[in-house]
């Protein structure tokens, strides 16, 4: 039996999610013992659709016997995924919901299946975990993903679905990467409305734009001010060990939420189904958790709170 051979498409390659996305990658690609090719589209859908299509009508050498993407925009490219199928390359979507998967399924014996976070589930973990720090109510400083990404609206959705009703939100946008939310705060924070908003805690739909706020913040020139800011609590998504966690335990952050990295599973998935022939689930979910747990939240807010007064 030939060795199976499989690409990687990523959104980018300066988030940590990513970095991650690909590590797992590689790793279940030596287990499996596959041939694995990773390619970044660098935050840019018109770039990524054309990678796809010319690893997909490439004239020379093989073509891969499927590709596994997180599509960086709005759509889940319709028309790529069709030329995939049609030309016989099995075709995986991470992260993403896709209508057109049935008609694929229906139309094409290949696999062709959705592997994706529950970014509902992720929004309502963050919105918890809100709760737990802003029992009595208070403003959020919340620094969202690209308006056009499904991930960012389903996440955005389920935190304002969780969240206690005292609790308001103030969205900013950013490109899921820290320097884009540096940019987004530190523009926001040139504007009268920043100084006029009092703000409790910070938030980011992924980690990395978190710790982009902080240090946009840490940048301010009056110390008091800056002291203020980078005293709040700010919480940030996808729970890397070695970034996320890792933050939450040096006190950087104060929450997370643990998404975790989903190109391994879904390289497991089309093995399996290249060896027993069966077809993989339309679509699969992850599950998210926090971190730490919510009632820690609580107690430690509650901790930190009586140590003021003291």
């Amino acid at each position: 039996m030939k060795k199976l051979r499989f690409v990687i498409s990523l959104t980018t390659d300066d988030n940590d999610y990513q970095q991650e996305q690909a590590r797992c990658a590689k790793e279940a690609a030596q287990r499996l013992g596959v041939e694995l090719d990773i390619i970044h589209a660098g935050n840019d859908a018109i770039t990524q659709s054309q990678q796809l299509l010319k690893v997909i009508q490439s004239p020379s050498g093989p073509r891969p016997d499927g590709i596994v993407f997180e599509p960086v925009g709005g759509t889940a490219f319709p028309q790529v995924a069709r030329a995939s199928a049609a030309a016989g390359i099995a075709w995986a979507v991470l992260n993403r919901e896709a209508e057109y998967l049935s008609e694929l399924r229906k139309t094409y014996k290949i696999p062709v299946f959705a592997l994706t976070s529950d970014h509902l589930e992720i929004g309502r973990i963050q919105g918890r975990q809100f709760n737990a720090l802003l029992p009595t109510g208070g403003t959020v400083l919340y620094i969202q993903g690209p308006s056009g990404s499904l991930a960012a609206q389903q996440r955005a959705a389920g935190m304002y679905e969780t969240k206690l009703p005292e609790i308001q939100v103030r969205v900013l946008k950013a490109q899921w990467t820290e320097a884009s939310s540096y940019q987004s705060v530190s523009s926001w924070l040139r504007l009268r409305t920043s100084h006029e908003t009092r703000i409790n805690v910070v938030s980011g739909q992924d980690d990395s734009m978190a710790m982009g706020a902080r240090k946009a913040f840490q940048e301010i020139a009056n110390q008091s001010e800056r002291e203020r800011w980078l005293a709040l609590p700010f919480t940030g998504c996808d729970g890397l060990p070695e970034t996320g966690q890792a933050w939450v335990r040096s006190g950087l952050l104060a929450a997370t939420v643990v998404v975790p990295a989903n190109t391994g599973q879904a390289l497991e998935m089309l093995v399996r189904s290249a060896q027993t022939g069966a077809m993989p689930p339309e679509q699969t979910l992850t599950v998210p958790s926090s971190y730490p747990e919510l009632k820690q939240i609580a107690a430690r807010k509650t901790e930190k709170s009586r140590s003021a007064f003291v």
